[in-house]
């Protein structure tokens, strides 16, 4: 599932030309470093949420990454596996995605360049109707889960909790635009699904949707940091494009937080989803800022961040042994976009 949404940033080049610059004057600072030499073109994809496209989609109706020579290209996606496998045939340069794809780029498939936001928006939901009120009640019910993703971590520590496993329950593997209908329909128990479905099953099922669990119920145990993400071979031949793209980036960020009602708006025409549904995602994450960033990556917190994660991983099985975080986390990228900013 795709959709194109294209940033044409004419309006850079006309202001070039009727200045009368050549291709080796600079158009002044708020060019930034790319000066007026014509915009790198970067595919970047994003999944249907505010989690995923809410600071990208500031940055291109704010002019940010248009300010550092860079024209954005944004595709669809479902899920970070599915980003990550565009990544690897070349058909994406660069993907926003949320904690459960990290295991990916631990496992040297990927490398993260710039962070996000922390995500609060992963549950476990049930159809009360169906004889569920608890984790426990899950044993042998068909749970919808879409592999991979931070929502099937967050269904994985509360089976835990209980002191059950998937081996428990029914899985159907599902994406989780799909598990809207399944539930509101009756076809599944419960799903592991995350906004703005989650919000939208629960609008529409009322009081026969309970929360089993969510982020918030093991905050302590794991830190589900979103960011973005490139390959290793685009890394070492465009350094440059990921340092703007992520100083662009930073802006962006600040934007987000006091404006957030607006981005939900943008986000919501973008992926044609009602207006509503998003803007009540808008509290689905701790949006990080400029500031906070740069502060967090200079005390180590951003690495605490990523270790954190990743022991998610280890105690899940998902990954046999810790791998140094510095060898799929790019701080080098991190601290040059953070050494400028203001």
């Amino acid at each position: 599932m795709r959709k194109i949404f294209k940033l044409a940033l004419m309006g850079l080049l006309t202001m070039s030309m009727a200045v009368g610059c050549t291709p080796s004057q600079s158009t002044g600072a708020q060019a930034g470093e790319a000066g007026n030499k014509t915009p790198d073109k970067v595919r970047v994809a994003y999944m249907p949420n505010m989690g995923s496209a809410s600071a990208v989609v500031s940055g291109i109706e704010q002019g940010y990454f248009e300010e550092y020579g860079l024209d954005i290209e944004l595709v669809q996606f479902a899920g970070g596996p599915a980003e990550i496998a565009a990544l690897a045939s070349g058909d994406i340069q660069i993907a926003q995605i949320g904690h459960g794809a990290h295991a990916l780029c631990i496992e040297g498939e990927a490398k993260v360049f710039a962070i996000d936001a922390l995500s609060l928006s992963d549950v476990v939901l049930a159809n009360k109707d169906k004889g569920v009120s608890s984790i426990e009640d899950l044993k042998g019910k068909k749970v919808a889960v879409q592999a991979g993703t931070s929502s099937e971590i967050i269904l994985n520590l509360a089976l835990e909790k209980a002191g059950m496993t998937q081996k428990d329950l029914e899985i159907i593997q599902m994406e989780a635009s799909g598990m809207v209908s399944a539930m509101v329909g009756g076809s599944i128990d419960a799903c592991a699904t995350w906004e703005p479905s989650s919000t939208t099953i629960m609008n529409q099922m009322g009081d026969s949707c309970i929360t089993l669990a969510g982020n918030e119920d093991f905050l302590e145990q794991a830190t589900f940091a979103s960011g973005y993400i490139t390959t290793d071979k685009y890394a070492k031949e465009n350094k440059d494009i990921l340092v703007r793209f992520a100083k662009a980036l930073l802006k962006a960020q600040d934007y987000r937080n006091p404006h957030i009602e607006e981005i939900c708006k943008a986000v919501a025409k973008l992926i044609e989803a009602d207006e509503a549904t998003i803007l009540d995602t808008k509290n689905g994450a701790k949006w990080l800022t400029g500031e906070e960033i740069k502060a967090s990556l200079e005390d180590g917190t951003i690495k605490k961040y990523y270790e954190s994660q990743q022991q998610v991983f280890i105690n899940a099985g998902r990954i046999p042994e810790p791998v140094p975080v510095e060898d799929y986390v790019m701080f080098d990228i991190m601290e040059e976009a953070t050494s400028s900013y203001k």
